[in-house]
Order: C-alpha cells, then sequence, then structure tokens
C-alpha cells in the first residue's frame, strides 16, 4: 500500500473518530451563541466530512489530473452506462440481500437509517454527508484502496468478500452484514468491471440520494407497510 493510501485511511479513521471531542465541542460553542445545541450533531458531521473530503481529494490531486486508474479502463461511455445501472443493480442487490436476512430471522429496517434521516430532518443540509460526502470518502477508502490493494494479491471474489465485510463492519450494524456486503460486492465489481473509481462512486451517490429522498418523502407509508405486511424497508448503504 502507497504511503498517500496510508495517510487517507489514518484521515477517515480520525474523522470517524472526530465525533467524541468535535459534537461536545460544538454543543458548547452552540451553547455559548444561544443556539439550539441539537445542531451540534449535524453540524459535526458536515464540518469532519468536508474537511475529510477535502484533504482526501488533495492527496489525490496528482492522480485526479487523468480520468482513468490506467490505460485499460473502460471509454467514457461505456462507463456512463455502467454507472447509471449500477444503481439499480445495486438496489437489486440490496433488495436480495435484505430478503434473505428477513427469511433467516434479521429484524427488519436499520437503526442507522432512522438516526441518519432524523439527523437530516434537524439539518438537511446534512444530506450532503449522506448523499455526497460519505459515498464518496467510501469508496475511495474501501474499493480503490482496500479493494485495490487486496486485487493486487488475490482473485476478485477473496478481496471483494474482505473489503465487503470491512466495509459492513464499518457502519456498525453486525446484523446487515450481508445486506452491506451485498453493496460492496456489486461496487467492488463496477469498479474492476470499468477500472473508472468515479463509476461506482456515482453508484453509491445516486443510490443514497435516491433512498433518502424516498424515506423522507414515504416514511409513515414504508411504517404502516412493514407493520402490516411484512415490507422489507431499504436503507442507506454507505454512512459512517
Amino acid at each position: 500500500m502507497k504511503r498517500d493510501d496510508w495517510t487517507i485511511l489514518i484521515v477517515y479513521i480520525a474523522m470517524q473518530f472526530s465525533s467524541f471531542a468535535g459534537i461536545p465541542l460544538t454543543a458548547f460553542i452552540l451553547k455559548q451563541l444561544g443556539q439550539n445545541q441539537r445542531l451540534a450533531v449535524p453540524y459535526w458531521l458536515i464540518i469532519s466530512f468536508s474537511i475529510g473530503l477535502a484533504i482526501t481529494l488533495f492527496i489525490l490531486r496528482k492522480e485526479m489530473r487523468g480520468t482513468r486508474d490506467n490505460r485499460s479502463g473502460s471509454s467514457l461511455s461505456v462507463s456512463i452506462i455502467w454507472a447509471i445501472f449500477g444503481v439499480f443493480l445495486a438496489l437489486f442487490a440490496q433488495s436480495l440481500a435484505a430478503n434473505i436476512e428477513r427469511l433467516i430471522g434479521v429484524p427488519m429496517g436499520s437503526e442507522n437509517t432512522q438516526q441518519i434521516l432524523k439527523i437530516i430532518d434537524t439539518l438537511p443540509l446534512t444530506i450532503l454527508v449522506s448523499s455526497i460526502f460519505g459515498p464518496i470518502l467510501e469508496e475511495i477508502v474501501f474499493r480503490k484502496i482496500l479493494f485495490g490493494t487486496l486485487y493486487k494479491r488475490f482473485n476478485f471474489f477473496v478481496s471483494a468478500l474482505a473489503s465487503s465485510v470491512i466495509f459492513a463492519l464499518a457502519h456498525m450494524e453486525p446484523q446487515h452484514v450481508l445486506l452491506y456486503s451485498s453493496m460492496g460486492f456489486t461496487f467492488a465489481y463496477l469498479y474492476i468491471r470499468t477500472k473508472h473509481i468515479l463509476v461506482p462512486i456515482f453508484a453509491h451517490v445516486a443510490m443514497n440520494t435516491l433512498v433518502v429522498i424516498i424515506q423522507s418523502a414515504f416514511r409513515n407509508d414504508l411504517e404502516k407497510l412493514i407493520q402490516d405486511a411484512g415490507f422489507v424497508q431499504n436503507f442507506i448503504g454507505g454512512f459512517l
């Protein structure tokens, strides 16, 4: 693994743990300013993810000058097709995994999703974190760096499995490891298929944005479907 990759990993991990100090500090500042302290969480999420993404992109600035990871990457038109198709592929993988989890007795729904939606309700601007900043960082860390490093030594299945399980566990919902791993596999496939990290980034961003909009707009209807008909609730993949 290159030195820049290690630096990005350290920045990502530091960003994740920064909330232990950042949220109380933000709450203190808001209190001094006479502002609602409930805004401390969304404010800090926006600040920490913005800084983390800015540092990551700065580190990758030289590599970003090119449009491909290497000369064998897919053409622009093919990559666009895969990026769009990848959104539906990821949603299908998520739905299939959710149904399997239901069949084996895993509770439906996600505390992570509900927390995210509550934070967005508190400060709508936080959707930038769940739908854009988070997915971009995750694809760089879990697909480009982690999966990419493993793929240099192992085959696709082993590399995708290992990186996807770590991706799943990073969401702190081990009961949904199958669901998150299925999405990790999908994004890893899109990356290796096109050799453009922007392809899984687009699919991840689009999927998260779509799910947030659906969850926010039809939350009451979805909850009723879950209670009355055992409807499997899709939820956000790639945040925190």
